[in-house]
């Protein structure tokens, strides 16, 4: 499994680029942000990072959670994201989850 730790002045693009590599090399990435400005950097590199393999066949899915960690001594609270790649086949029929058919 791949760790990535975000701050909120990483590059998304740079970071999108790392995750895309990792999830075609079969790697499990993790992905640690600390704070609103790296949550939302993680997420725009996410996204990105969708960007990059959509057009090569390879969805992916993001999990979210909580770690608490230590920084300096002093325990805070992190956002994982687990990235992962999915089948095809596990795609929600729309982006809304309505089929065309409804």
């Amino acid at each position: 499994m791949g760790c990535l730790k975000v701050s909120s002045k990483s590059s998304p693009s740079s970071v999108a680029g790392a995750i895309a590599g990792m999830v075609k090399d079969g790697v499990l990435v993790e992905i640690q942000s600390v704070g609103a400005g790296a949550v939302n950097q993680a997420v725009k590199a996410i996204a990105i990072s969708r960007g990059f393999l959509s057009p090569v066949g390879i969805e992916i899915a993001c999990i979210p959670s909580f770690a608490d960690i230590v920084i300096d001594g002093e325990y805070r609270t992190a956002i994982r994201f687990t990235v992962e790649p999915r089948s095809v086949r596990d795609r929600v029929a729309g982006a809304s989850g309505v089929s065309a058919e409804e």
